[in-house]
């Protein structure tokens, strides 16, 4: 018995070695890759005019009539508001863990139509590191039409002191499902997690760190990674896409306590924060009808208009299921776009009222660029499509510089997840505007369509 523990520590120990080695080799490919890339970047930016075509937006030619001027100032203040952004990303630390005693903490995860997946995602909760007396998970099965209750049901009998199971006879949709969490659970906080979602043991320990350092902190946004990533192209291009969408500027966003959507994949929420408001979000509405997706953009609208702070914490980890067709992706867009144009509505009533005491300056400058980016970027993008047609050679210096400066996007990948995939976020960029364009303008002229559109 004591030879095979000496051997399978042997075994790990060389192991550990070998994983060591390949992540200093990896490190120093890195280090001479990111000044390689960046110094390619320059030179062929250059080469193609987009540098230099970045210095014009200084002179007065810029301004020479109201659509130039209009243009300029607009490009002028999102690349400073997104320097602004680089040094809080770069700022940006995880909480710490609290060291004193933790508190009582309800886990819910909603399922509809997940199949064995949702098994998975249970067991990953009930596997954390987490107190069993100080912890329960909440899982509802709303009246999936397939064998999701049996998976649920079988976790249940499995760990029936910690797993609660509840079904509805018919599908009421995610929302109330969250609600019969929020209302029958018995923790002072609450952690939300899809069921399509596997979190790390510590992630729960992680994720209501922050409200446990702060008590201005209403609710926390997890950091959502890519489950099926090796899956196909897919996956890959969204697994880069995710950490600059939703790392970088959910860092950013913490640096001023005002990240705009806690995620339904991984969130967590102090009890205090949700009670008053927990009524108005369940029947919330929107030109007329029920609001029925985006619910954790919609919560987190709540959090955030009560004064709380709402923040980011990238030690709290989730691997997530995305869609692996084109199909399964456009759906997932056009159901996130259309409960944004709904929420940021939501958001310019209260963003400029004396909702908080302090760090409101950062909010309304982020919200004044993400509303004015979405019609300036369409007018220009529209511009740039009928100078193509006049002037051919403008099309070859547009993807040139395209691909370059998604180069230097990769940076911010790069930094954080220090591996080499950063080539998949190049050809999302590519395929992004091929292929995506039309989802967000499409999303807006039928934003009253509130169907979940998966599953």
């Amino acid at each position: 018995m004591r030879t095979t523990i000496t051997a399978a520590a042997w075994i790990q120990g060389k192991w550990r070695n070998k994983e060591e080695q390949r992540i200093q080799v990896l490190d120093l490919i890195l280090k001479i890759m990111v000044p390689l890339i960046l110094s390619v970047c320059f030179v062929v930016s250059i080469k193609v005019g987009s540098f230099n075509g970045y210095l014009q937006l200084l002179s007065s030619k810029s301004f020479g009539s109201p659509i130039m001027a209009l243009g300029a100032g607009f490009t002028l203040a999102y690349l400073a508001f997104q320097i602004v952004r680089t040094v809080l990303w770069w700022r940006y630390k995880s909480y710490p863990l609290s060291p004193g005693p933790l508190p009582r903490v309800t886990v819910i995860i909603p399922a509809y139509n997940e199949g064995a997946m949702v098994e998975k995602a249970i067991y990953a909760a009930a596997a954390s590191d987490y107190p069993a007396d100080r912890l329960e998970i909440i899982c509802i099965d709303d009246g999936s039409k397939d064998d999701t209750w049996t998976y649920i049901d079988r976790a249940q009998k499995r760990c029936p002191e910690l797993i609660q199971a509840i079904r509805f006879p018919k599908n009421r949709g995610k929302k109330e499902g969250l609600y019969t969490g929020f209302t029958r659970g018995r923790g002072e906080f609450f952690v939300t997690i899809d069921s399509d979602s596997i979190i790390k043991p510590d992630t729960v320990r992680q994720v209501i760190a922050p409200m446990l350092q702060d008590p201005k902190v209403g609710a926390v946004a997890g950091n959502v990674k890519v489950f099926n990533r090796v899956r196909c192209l897919m996956a890959r291009m969204l697994a880069v896409r995710f950490v600059l969408a939703f790392d970088f500027l959910r860092a950013s966003q913490s640096m001023y306590g005002c990240v705009t959507c806690t995620p339904g994949a991984l969130s967590a929420y102090r009890g205090r924060a949700l009670k008053p408001v927990l009524q108005e979000w369940r029947r919330q509405t929107f030109m007329g009808l029920p609001a029925n997706i985006g619910e954790d953009r919609a919560l987190t609208n709540l959090v955030l208009r009560q004064g709380y702070f709402t923040v980011y914490q990238r030690s709290a980890v989730v691997y997530t299921m995305v869609p692996e067709t084109y199909r399964g992706l456009v759906r997932m867009y056009l159901r996130w776009d259309r409960s944004n144009f709904r929420e940021n509505w939501v958001q310019v009533k209260f963003i400029f009222s004396n909702y908080r005491k302090k760090h409101w300056l950062l909010p309304i400058m982020d919200f004044f660029i993400t509303q004015i980016e979405f019609p300036l970027t369409y007018l220009f993008l529209g511009m740039l499509l009928f100078s193509f047609f006049l002037y051919p050679i403008v099309m070859v210096k547009f993807f040139a510089g395209l691909g370059v400066f998604t180069l230097v996007w990769m940076y911010y990948y790069i930094s954080q997840e220090r591996d080499l995939e950063f080539i998949y976020g190049i050809l999302y960029s590519y395929f992004a505007f091929f292929f995506l364009n039309w989802v967000q303008p499409w999303a807006f002229l039928t934003v009253r369509n509130d169907r979940w559109l998966t599953r």
